[in-house]
């Protein structure tokens, strides 16, 4: 077991222990989460898991509920951090209003194509899956994060180029259930746990790539389904 030390902070082997031991308790905390879910999970099963004795999770997070949102907040920078490779692209096609419908259609799918890479890439990524999995079902403390972030960061340019490819505006009661609909294609394997034929697929390697074909080519059939007649 791990006594924590609240001197010689400063050191460097120190810090370099205290945030081994911070990442210890994360990793074990988001297995647990994401199997049992914020109720399920009790900080005790964690501590163990993760070699540390229970007042180390009360001095990294506060408590319970600081362990479950300081896990939150990495995936939302994990989120973040994928879709920076192309949100950017998209605000700057979205400002200019001489994008043509086919740019902003590859960009749709390549936003796509990101959150793909979200929910199938990094470490610990089933239970990052599970846990995406539990913030469509579940109203537990920090999920309220991750609901806003997966509004910015994908529904949202979803949304604003399904709308602009079309020709209407983004508070249209269509658009906005047609770009659920597009997104549910990547959310679908966020449950492939639970899902015996999803899970004999298993989402690895080519899969994954088989995977993002098969979302850009079925954005693609809906964008020419629903683009406006000439």
């Amino acid at each position: 077991m791990i006594n924590i030390q609240t001197t010689g902070r400063g050191r460097p082997g120190t810090q370099a222990r205290g945030e081994d031991t911070r990442r210890r308790i994360l990793e074990k905390a988001l297995d647990l989460f994401a199997a049992h879910g914020y109720e399920g999970a009790s900080t005790r099963q964690i501590a163990e898991g993760a070699g540390v004795n229970l007042p180390a999770i009360q001095y990294y997070f506060g408590n319970k509920e600081g362990l479950y949102r300081a896990i939150i907040e990495d995936i939302v920078a994990d989120t973040e951090r994928h879709m920076s490779t192309v949100l950017p692209r998209v605000r700057a096609a979205l400002d200019d209003p001489e994008a043509t419908s086919a740019e902003l259609t590859e960009l749709l799918c390549q936003t796509l194509e990101a959150f793909v890479t979200v929910v199938t890439s990094g470490p610990q990524v089933e239970s990052r899956r599970l846990i995406f999995a539990r913030a469509e079902v579940e109203e537990t403390p920090g999920l309220d994060r991750m609901h806003e972030n997966g509004m910015q960061q994908i529904f949202n340019p979803c949304l604003a180029l399904f709308a602009r490819i079309h020709g209407k505006s983004e508070g249209d009661p269509e658009m906005t259930m047609r770009t659920m609909a597009l997104i549910g294609q990547v959310v679908i394997f966020c449950n492939n746990h639970k899902r015996p034929i999803l899970k004999a697929v298993g989402l690895d390697g080519e899969n994954v790539q088989l995977m993002k074909q098969i979302v850009r080519e079925q954005t693609l059939a809906i964008c020419r389904a629903v683009a406006p007649e000439k």
